[in-house]
């Protein structure tokens, strides 16, 4: 557990000690703001549409997953989307860089890696993200830019923002940096274009619920197998992500035993961190498995999870882009997909399972979904989403304030 972990999402003697210091830093926050609303720090323009997709807290919220769904849309709309990210951990000494699916992630990054190899669209990675939009508008097709991250990143002029919310940690104890978990006040919310809850949402959120009963085997990508396929004995867990126990819980839910190994964000696995006493199977994240196939024994699995959005969201952000694309003299292609059928899962996740009895099945096992307490829903693995959240009119606006009440202190 990291000292947010700790002290980040309770009222402790800790975080009231530094509430000054977040009050401050909050402060500067809404300060930097206003000068680039207010035009006195300048944005820069891409020429196409800019669709952000970040957060306000530190840590994991499930932002890949959304990027790579909203690839995916964006595609099945006729548009031609590109991926631009910060590159966060990345050693290179050269930005912006393109990203291949077989580029070395100590170089670009873990995230984007995982992003070239899902997305199958170009993505240029940079810690000036106007650099990298200019260089994939200037290098590639591209008429759509979606920004893994980089909410806060103001500079770059962005047309649709997309807040992702922890549906379970919420906002945590409500308070800036240092003494809680936020890069930006909760009412930033407020001024967001939509607002997802991964996991669970409250009203005027759209849910989005991670979906993912396959493992498939890092020295053959060939092999895979239902989660259900590990519940005869124990595994090893193993996250190095912003948030490991929310992996850890994905397996539990599979009814999986677990000896749970949670690593730092972007860790730099090396050999010895995946050799144990005890020789059982190994599961991972795909963002772990990325830095981790060159090294990575037979027994090692990783999980790939998929968003699924609520349809109403898909709709709206269509909606919205379509208007923003005509402005900008964009077009795009007829659309291609009949959206009204069922969908196709991305393409780590087409793989042939293994039962129980080790017979192979096609598909994967959906796990119904939960009705959470008043004003909350809640998703599972496997969840097929329906209806639209209450109370939402206009996109830009949240009914209910979804700010203020992730200001609540969860306990």
């Amino acid at each position: 557990m990291n000292w947010l972990d700790r002290y980040g999402y309770s009222l402790n003697l800790v975080a009231v000690s530094l509430w000054p210091l977040s009050l401050l830093f909050g402060a500067v926050a809404r300060a930097r703001r206003w000068l680039y609303r207010r035009g006195l720090l300048k944005s820069a323009e891409v020429g196409v549409p800019v669709i952000v997709v970040g957060n306000i807290s530190v840590g994991g919220t499930g932002k890949t997953p959304l990027v790579a769904r909203l690839v995916e849309l964006l595609r099945e709309a006729g548009y031609q989307p590109g991926v631009i990210s910060r590159g966060y951990g990345g050693q290179s000494t050269q930005w912006p860089q393109q990203v291949k699916p077989d580029s070395d992630p100590r170089q670009v990054g873990d995230e984007p890696v995982l992003l070239a190899r899902r997305c199958r669209c170009p993505v240029v990675v940079g810690p000036d993200r106007v650099a990298a939009a200019r260089a994939l508008f200037a290098t590639y097709d591209c008429n759509v830019i979606v920004s893994d991250d980089g909410l806060q990143h103001y500079r770059l002029r962005r047309d649709l923002e997309i807040a992702v919310v922890d549906g379970f940690r919420r906002l945590g104890n409500a308070a800036c940096l240092p003494a809680g978990p936020l890069r930006e006040p909760p009412s930033r919310l407020r001024e967001v274009d939509f607002v997802v809850g991964n996991g669970a949402a409250r009203g005027g959120e759209y849910l989005m619920s991670l979906r993912g009963e396959t493992a498939v085997n890092l020295g053959d990508p060939g092999i895979s197998s239902t989660l259900a396929g590990f519940r005869g004995g124990t595994v090893h867990a193993v996250a190095g992500i912003g948030d490991p126990g929310r992996f850890f819980e994905h397996l539990r839910h599979a009814r999986l035993r677990l000896i749970e190994h949670p690593f730092p964000d972007h860790h730099v696995f090396r050999p010895e961190d995946l050799h144990f006493r005890e020789d059982l199977p190994v599961l991972m994240t795909e963002k772990d498995a990325v830095k981790c196939r060159t090294f990575a024994t037979d027994g090692c699995w990783y999980v790939p999870v998929g968003a699924q959005l609520d349809p109403e969201f898909e709709e709206q952000v269509l909606k919205r882009l379509a208007m923003i694309a005509m402005a900008k003299g964009v077009r795009r292609e007829s659309n291609r997909a009949d959206r009204g059928r069922a969908r196709i899962p991305n393409p780590p996740l087409r793989h042939d399972e293994v039962n129980e009895d080790g017979q192979e099945i096609a598909g994967h096992a959906g796990m119904p979904g939960q009705q959470g307490a008043a004003g909350i829903r809640q998703g599972a693995a496997g969840t097929d989403l329906q209806g639209k959240p209450a109370g939402l009119s206009d996109s830009r606006r949240h009914s209910g304030d979804a700010g203020n009440r992730g200001a609540t202190i969860d306990g």
